[in-house]
This record gives C-alpha cells, sequence and structure tokens, in this order.
C-alpha cells in the first residue's frame, strides 16, 4: 500500500484560514460508508442523522496556548519554543527554532523575564528538554504569553483563542485541538442530548505530530508518534450499554476514534483506562467499537486520511474529497466536516 494512493488535488484557497462566525453553520457532507452514496447538508442539521440511543464520543482535551517567542538572554536572538509533553513539574519536551541556537545551557527570556526556560537536554534534532522558572501558576503564566499553536497552514494568528477551542474542552494538554468537535455549539449538544443521544467522552492529548507528513513510500513502513489518553469508567459503560442495546458508536473526530480503539479489547468493550497510544489505522483495519464518524477533510497522504479510508473505502473517500473540492467545501482544521455514517 503506497502513501501516494492517499492523494487528490486540493486547491489552496479552499484551505480555511479562519472559523466561521457561528459554528455549527459549517457545511455537512454525508458518506454512507457501505455504498459510497453523498449527501449535502448543513452541521447543524446533524440532529437529523443521529437517532436516540445512539452515543456521540468526544475527545474533551483542552489546547494549551504552546507557542511561546522569546529571546536568548545572551544574545537577544529571537527563539520560538513549541510545548510538546511535560516531563516533570517544570520540564517539557519542546521543540525549539532555531534549534542550533539552544545547546544545553541556553536561557530564554519570554514576557521580559516573566518566564525564563533553560536548555537541559537534546533529545534529538528540534526537540529539547527545557526548564522553566517563573512566579505564580505555569498555566496563568502560559495563557498571557503563550499563543495557540494553529496549524502550519494557518497564516496568521487568530483574535480569539477559544476558537481554536471545543466548546467541551475541560482538560489541558493538547498541542493541537481535535478539530471535528469544533462543529458543536453547547446549544447543539443539549438538543443532541434532548433527543435521546448519550454522549461520552474520551481524553486524547493531540501532539503536533497529527501534522507530520508521512515520509515513507510504503504505508507499513510509517510510525506514529505517541500520544497520552485517558477513559473513566462512567463513559466506557455508556459506551458498552450503547452497543448491547444495540445504539450505534459516532466518534467525534480521528483523536476519539484512535481513542476508542485503542483501549478496546477484541470483543469492543472498554473499560477505564489510560496510557500512551500509537496506533495507526489504515485501510485492512478491523474496527472493534465505532459505527460512523465525524470528521474534517484531512491533508492528502496523511494518515487521518488513511483512517477515514480504513473505515470507508479508499474509493469512496476520494471520490467524497474529490466532490468536495467540486463544490468548493472548505478544507482542514476550521473547514467544513464530513459525517461518515453506517
Amino acid at each position: 500500500m503506497k502513501v501516494s494512493d492517499f492523494t487528490f488535488d486540493l486547491p489552496e484557497e479552499l484551505i480555511a484560514q479562519d472559523p466561521l462566525e457561528d459554528r455549527s453553520s459549517s457545511r455537512l457532507l454525508t458518506l454512507d460508508k457501505n455504498t459510497g452514496e453523498i449527501g449535502h447538508d448543513v452541521f447543524h442539521n446533524i440532529v437529523n442523522y443521529l437517532k436516540p440511543g445512539d452515543c456521540l464520543v468526544l475527545n474533551n482535551t483542552k489546547v494549551i496556548p504552546a507557542r511561546l517567542i522569546g529571546a536568548k538572554e545572551e544574545t537577544g536572538g529571537k527563539v520560538e519554543v513549541l510545548l510538546l509533553k511535560r516531563k516533570q513539574d517544570n520540564v517539557w519536551e519542546t521543540l525549539v527554532k532555531p534549534g542550533k541556537k539552544a545547546r544545553p545551557g541556553a536561557r530564554i527570556s519570554f514576557g521580559d523575564g516573566k518566564l525564563v526556560g533553560e536548555v537541559i537536554d537534546v533529545v534529538d534534532e528540534g526537540n529539547r528538554l527545557v526548564k522553566f522558572e517563573y512566579e505564580g501558576i505555569f498555566e496563568e503564566v502560559l495563557d498571557e504569553l503563550g499563543q495557540m499553536p494553529l496549524p502550519p497552514y494557518i497564516t496568521h494568528q487568530l483574535k480569539d483563542k477559544n476558537r481554536y477551542q471545543t466548546v467541551y474542552a475541560k482538560y489541558d494538554g493538547s498541542a493541537a485541538a481535535p478539530t471535528a468537535g469544533l462543529h458543536f455549539t453547547k446549544e447543539l449538544l443539549q438538543q443532541i442530548k434532548d433527543m435521546g443521544v448519550n454522549i461520552a467522552y474520551v481524553t486524547l492529548h493531540v501532539g503536533l505530530g497529527t501534522f507530520r507528513p508521512v515520509k515513507v513510500d510504503d504505508v507499513l513502513e510509517h510510525h506514529m508518534h505517541s500520544e497520552f489518553y485517558r477513559i473513566e469508567e462512567e463513559d466506557a459503560e455508556l459506551i458498552n450499554e450503547t452497543k448491547k442495546n444495540g445504539g450505534r458508536v459516532i466518534s467525534v473526530g480521528t483523536t476519539s476514534t484512535r481513542t476508542l480503539e485503542s483501549v478496546a479489547e477484541e470483543d469492543g468493550t472498554l473499560h477505564a483506562k489510560s496510557g500512551w497510544t500509537d496506533i495507526f489505522i489504515y485501510p485492512g483495519y478491523k474496527f472493534k467499537v465505532i459505527d460512523g464518524l465525524i470528521t474534517n477533510f484531512h491533508l492528502p497522504e496523511s494518515t487521518l486520511l488513511m483512517l477515514v479510508s480504513a473505515l470507508a473505502g479508499r474509493e469512496h473517500i476520494l471520490n467524497a474529497y474529490n466532490i468536495a473540492v467540486k463544490e468548493r467545501y472548505r478544507f482542514f482544521s476550521f473547514g467544513d466536516a464530513m459525517f461518515i455514517h453506517p
């Protein structure tokens, strides 16, 4: 299976640069995963495709403003630091640009010294372990000085940081948003609950590896980055009950999907669990838990495009993507949505 099997032509102007004013007014392409039949709608009409007894699974991770712009204390040279993983209280694995300026011992000042980072170790070419010094609460300092780490195809910073956050974001830890969830408003979620659809939550802290291009020709040679996940007992039980009662489990986003499929036993049952997952889902994978998926439109040749192809078939997906391009759908993080349904 070649990476080039998952390509499509995307005009640059279809890459959405800004979120819509009303989250739920984005367009919705519906795809029957069995027949390939396609429909067009508006996202707030997702209620018409859900049934009482279904279970919607949302990833409640919260994006931290993990992009810090600082200056080297010695020279004043500009340095960008991206927080990737918290190793200990004040020690983070980070991506530093330019990496050459960040040798062990280098000290970087942010916000005129409100936050100072010292490079303590080299992880690999761009990654460094950085120990931070500050007064007060780290999260508050970060909120003041940090920027949202937007994907590389977004060309400007957001006026409102919350637009790169789902309305149900709860646990700090992501370097990128679970973007399929950006289409939901609190009102829409209430409407979904009121019609008898269960809502369960998982947590998966999305790493920047989600944007990392696949650099091998053969899909099977690609190794996924690992990401931290957690599912609580009550949510696991809700999903188990849904399946037992004949309801459908509909995952919101590829991150929720990867969490559920990582946690599930072979028979599809779930239990409370936390850990790290590097699950890679591509065509040929047999899904244990999910029946349907609400997702955005993904980059050509990406692992996310491979995941949706595993669920609905490569031909169905590429056909849907080509139609989406022809119909001028908006693509990627701030773009329109797709519902792959059974």
